[in-house]
């Protein structure tokens, strides 16, 4: 087996353990408690707006965007990450049909991985800072994914043709 071809398998069966064991950790210990906190915000919120509150209700569907936001981007990159790491197992499985010498196709792997850990890391520290640096490594990363399947596209059509 090849460099790229192991690159693409190893690693993505590594970032699909990673993404499980995220997953497991996230709906055991974090989940719940954020879809509580989300709802309970909520509930708070059209109570206050009932009751005339008018201040304590913005505070609480405030507070409930934020739960909801921080809750999207965790369940956001925990599925890119299974997902790109179910698209790097099956890249590699066809890797070699890829029509371009190995060191390209080490190249396009390197970033195929690259890309697959860095956007949904990038994703994943917004709910962190919503600074500039999670949203560049996110855009990166996801630019890097994009430019290396247009390689391998090229790479597979290359090989195709007669």
């Amino acid at each position: 087996m090849n460099a790229s071809k192991r690159l693409l398998i190893i690693g993505g069966l590594a970032l699909g353990i990673w993404a499980m064991g995220f997953g497991l950790y996230y709906a055991v210990f974090i989940e719940h408690q954020t879809l509580d906190q989300i709802g309970s915000s909520l509930t708070s919120g059209f109570t206050f707006a009932a009751q005339r509150h008018l201040p304590e209700a913005h505070a609480a569907l405030a507070a409930s965007a934020q739960g909801t936001y921080v809750y999207v981007r965790q369940v956001d990159a925990h599925g890119h990450w299974i997902g790109l790491a179910m698209l790097l197992i099956v890249l590699g499985a066809a890797f070699d049909r890829v029509g371009f010498g190995e060191r390209l196709r080490f190249i396009l792997a390197l970033g195929l991985f690259v890309g697959a850990v860095t956007f949904p890391l990038g994703v994943l520290l917004e709910t962190l800072s919503r600074g500039f640096g999670p949203k560049f490594l996110a855009i990166a990363g996801s630019a890097l994914i994009i430019l290396s399947l247009a390689g391998v596209a090229a790479g597979f059509a290359r090989a195709s043709d007669p």
